[in-house]
């Protein structure tokens, strides 16, 4: 599996698992250490039209998220198709959250289900990375350590989707393509993306 089919499978709990070809290639490598089960799609993708309130509802749990930690936040960033204005997404707002080190749950981690975040998973052996969850409006955050290369590689997809219309029209396009059919897993929808992914972060990191 592709690092781009990684990342994007760690944008949601749900794209973790996947047909009989995802779940022999995924058995090879180190699993989650879920508290919630993955759930499946059975059916399309769901996409709904870009809606500006993505960003104010970005900002809104920011400072939620700055409350709860203070200093102790070194990053964050609104990520994934919601960060990209113009852009059709699933309605969740994802968010990049990196602190000093995010194996150190007692850290952060108590505080952050104290404003009302639920931890997901964990996965020690991928950058050590913790998801939670929230609801209304849907919420994911990760968690990294400062100074990951996924970080790095969320930010350039997320920016040069910023800056090319070209760029986000061929991800548009994709995605809504692909969105519509019917998958047993939102993986194998991941999946189907990755090639344009990869073309997409290649062309951002030649400049």
């Amino acid at each position: 599996m592709t690092l781009a089919c990684q990342f994007f499978a760690r944008l949601d709990p749900n794209l973790r698992v996947g047909g009989s070809a995802i779940l022999n290639a995924m058995s090879e490598q180190p699993q989650p250490e879920y508290l919630q089960p993955p759930v499946r799609a059975d059916g399309p993708v769901r996409l709904v039209d870009p809606d500006p309130e993505w960003a104010a509802q970005y900002a809104r749990q920011e400072q939620r998220i700055r409350s709860a930690l203070g200093p102790r936040v070194v990053r964050v960033e609104h990520v994934g198709s919601t960060a990209v204005p113009g852009l059709a997404a699933k309605p969740a707002i994802d968010i990049v959250l990196t602190v000093v080190d995010s194996s150190d749950e007692a850290a952060y981690l108590p505080d952050l289900e104290a404003a009302g975040y639920v931890l997901q998973f964990r996965e020690p052996d991928w950058h050590e990375h913790r998801f939670l969850r929230d609801h209304d409006p849907a919420v994911q955050v990760h968690v990294f350590t400062d100074g990951s290369s996924e970080v790095e590689r969320m930010l350039l997809f997320r920016d040069r989707l910023r800056s090319r219309p070209e760029e986000r029209e061929l991800y548009e396009r994709t995605k809504r393509e692909l969105a519509a059919r019917r998958w047993a897993y939102v993986q194998d929808y991941a999946d189907a993306k990755s090639s344009v992914v990869e073309e997409i972060i290649a062309r951002a990191r030649a400049g």
